[in-house]
């Protein structure tokens, strides 16, 4: 079997099971239909990462070989032993997408296409597949970079993406898990409550939380924040706050539309 096509079978075990979880043990009351929302993020989804693997696979996977044959990369240079050394990448990668997430919500252009993920009005499985083809594309040139830099093979890179995809269902599910057990998970990686409150519709809240697996960059760069409790947490940006607003079509056209001030109050009813 391929790395691909396990990676797509633990994605789609994953989305599954986080699912059926959230519909027995919800954190969060849903504002919409989940079917609805699933079969929309879902096709919108489907349409942004079929296209990225068209471009990701044949670029970024002979990019890693190339840096492997070659020992191209900051991590080759220290001498690690083999099994550490994948690990090493693992959680560089994990801690450069820090950035890159940083990144989306504080450069203009990047954020027009992010807004698609963060315009969801609930917050579940789906919506961590939420994501305009624009802001995949412009990954891919990042991730490139970084696997220059920094070095990564494919392995490393493969185990990364599998460990990524799951994270990012598992931490953008509707579960809700005892408290203890979240309060544990979080000092390690990052929870649904974690990352709630990323989605929230206020900015100050929004404005933190933007780790991917391992929540330790967060504390390290001082941008934690667990202490908002969850049913104060409202989900989406406020400007797009009617269904209308989030609609496949009108997600497609919302990077390239004339941008509004997201963190209004007003709601925008387009034709």
């Amino acid at each position: 079997m391929s790395p691909r096509a396990i990676t797509s079978i633990a994605a789609a075990a994953a989305f599954l099971l986080f699912t059926l979880f959230e519909i027995a043990w919800p954190l969060r009351r849903s504002v919409e239909s989940k079917v609805r929302r699933i079969v929309r993020n879902l096709t919108l989804g489907g349409i942004s990462f079929a296209i990225l693997s068209l471009v990701q696979a044949p670029l970024l996977t002979p990019l890693a070989m190339w840096s492997e044959r070659n020992e191209i990369g900051l991590l080759y240079r220290l001498g690690i032993p083999r099994p550490w050394l994948t690990v090493a990448m693992i959680v560089l990668l994990d801690y450069t997408l820090w950035f890159w997430h940083w990144l989306n919500h504080k450069v203009p252009l990047l954020w027009r296409f992010h807004l698609v993920h963060h315009v969801d009005r609930d917050l579940d499985a789906s919506t961590a597949l939420r994501f305009h083809l624009g802001e995949l594309l412009l990954s891919v040139a990042f991730r490139a970079a970084h696997i220059v830099v920094l070095g990564a093979d494919v392995t490393a890179l493969w185990l990364w993406q599998t460990i990524l995809f799951v994270s990012i269902l598992f931490h953008h599910s509707n579960i809700r898990l005892p408290a203890a057990v979240d309060r544990a998970l979080v000092r390690l990686i990052v929870t649904p409550r974690m990352h709630g409150i990323h989605h929230s519709d206020r900015r100050e809240e929004t404005d933190s939380n933007w780790s991917s697996i391992l929540s330790v960059w967060d504390f390290l760069h001082r941008t934690m924040r667990v202490d908002v409790p969850q049913e104060s947490v409202t989900i989406g940006v406020p400007a797009y706050d009617d269904p209308r607003d989030v609609t496949i079509g009108k997600a497609l056209l919302l990077p390239f539309r004339k941008q509004t001030d997201d963190w209004s109050r007003r709601t925008l009813h387009q034709p």
